[in-house]
């Protein structure tokens, strides 16, 4: 495991409150060992979480050619035939991943190929689990074509508590399947579009992780 580099910064400054608390805390009190023992790890805790959130795991990837990998940590929460506004313009299959805050929140390539679109939308900040937090909330579409018949579309969509979305893809790059795309920092979602004819793999309720679960094959 790593600590992903948009980390680095918060954790420098949770580190710095940590450590105000910490010695103000010892320093107006004289309280037994006991005590300081679990108001320690009380305040400790969110220093953990924050170090926690920005974890990478380091994982052999299951890279499977007609696969579409998870592009995300989380539960799948839906499962249904949409229709896809911004890019295609026509039904797919939605498949929506929530990341909450214990979840890994780097988010990785479902498929190889060539990146064909991307694009950034400022937005609001609804629950993710709501359907309008696709298109209402701050997101980041990306679309990957593997082939004339095989192409994912993919959406970052910032939550209520997340208030970036961290994006590397550009037009015309070429990636590998379990590849690092960027991240969405505190709890999020990812939809996922692909063809009406595409096998899902998984079911709502189902817990998958990136660069292992196989949500569909082509």
């Amino acid at each position: 495991m790593r600590l992903h580099k948009e980390g680095f910064l918060p954790i420098a400054v949770a580190a710095a409150i940590e450590a105000v608390c910490l010695f103000l805390y010892y320093y107006f009190t004289d309280l037994n060992v006991w005590v300081n023992v679990v108001v320690t790890i009380l305040l400790l805790l969110p220093f953990y979480t924050v170090i926690r959130f920005f974890r990478v795991p380091r994982r052999h990837i299951n890279r499977v050619e007609n696969g579409v990998l998870s592009p995300a940590d989380g539960t799948v929460i839906s499962i249904e035939e949409a229709t896809e506004y911004e890019y295609f313009k026509d039904s797919r299959i939605k498949i929506s991943v929530f990341m909450s805050v214990y979840n890994v929140h780097v988010n990785f390539y479902p498929i190889s190929g060539n990146i064909e679109y991307v694009a950034y939308h400022p937005g609001k900040y609804f629950v993710a689990h709501l359907p309008k937090s696709s298109l209402d909330n701050e997101h980041n579409t990306v679309v990957v074509r593997r082939n004339e018949n095989d192409v994912v579309l993919f959406r970052q969509i910032a939550g209520f508590v997340a208030r970036r979305i961290v994006s590397y893809p550009q037009p015309g790059n070429q990636v590998q399947q379990g590849e690092e795309m960027g991240m969405i920092r505190f709890g999020s979602r990812v939809d996922v579009f692909l063809p009406l004819n595409a096998e899902v793999n998984v079911k709502v309720g189902d817990k998958v992780r990136t660069q292992k679960t196989v949500l569909a094959y082509f």
